[in-house]
């Protein structure tokens, strides 16, 4: 798994580097504040390490470390990182060092790990990962953390998110195969996709006529344009 994690890393690296200068870049403009955050989080066999993250809340933010559907502690900026998954790119680094995985179990804080050491005795048998099968299931997180608001957060999180997501890690771990990461890490590349198909969805279906015609045009208009363009430039090499 360490040669897949690091081919897959060395391979992504430019693409990486060039999305991670220009967010470094927005976030330096979008407010004050540090480009990275650092989150303390327990590793294999137990050994803290730090996350990186890009920073995606105000300076001064406190409070739990959950992040919430539309949380008052994000920045402008922060919340299209939330959305998009890019405030994890950093996390690649962490890949590189050893401290993670691209797939595996993601790490949790101290208090949470306490909280079932059993279990977390054969989670932390692994190396924890950037995505896997539980952030998966539990992409709309901050939603759910929302209803319960800035002071609930934690204890529904500890008392009905985490039970479920330990048992889907703990299956993870019993058949654990290299084609099943490999479609856990396509599953998760497409995951903002299909939230940004589900936001223009549901902008449309409230949309009145006039604006879905005029979607539509746009949409037509531009595969013309491509086709045109494809047309004239003859076939490729």
């Amino acid at each position: 798994m360490r040669a897949f994690d690091l081919g897959l890393t060395l391979l992504a690296l430019p693409f990486a580097l060039l999305a991670g200068t220009v967010v470094a870049i927005l976030i330096f403009v979008d407010s004050p504040g540090p480009i990275f955050y650092r989150a303390r989080r327990i590793g294999r066999n137990g050994k803290p390490f730090h996350m990186l993250k890009f920073r995606k809340m105000r300076r001064d933010a406190a409070g739990p470390s959950l992040t919430r559907h539309q949380d008052e502690r994000l920045t402008p900026l922060g919340h299209f990182l939330v959305a998009s998954k890019l405030d994890e790119l950093p996390q690649l680094l962490n890949v590189l060092r050893g401290d993670m995985s691209l797939v595996g179990p993601r790490p949790e804080v101290e208090e949470f790990v306490q909280m079932f050491p059993e279990q977390y005795d054969t989670i932390l048998s692994v190396t924890p990962g950037i995505t896997g099968p539980a952030q998966i299931e539990y992409v709309e997180e901050g939603r759910l953390l929302a209803d319960a608001g800035a002071h609930g957060s934690s204890e529904l999180y500890a008392r009905e998110i985490l039970p479920r997501k330990i048992e889907v890690d703990l299956t993870y771990i019993r058949s654990r195969t290299l084609r099943g990461d490999l479609a856990i890490l396509i599953h998760t590349g497409s995951l903002p996709l299909r939230k940004l198909a589900l936001r223009v969805g549901r902008v449309l279906l409230h949309a009145g006529p006039r604006r879905i015609a005029l979607a539509a045009l746009g949409l037509a208009g531009g595969i013309v344009l491509v086709g045109s363009y494809l047309i004239q430039s003859g076939p490729l090499p």
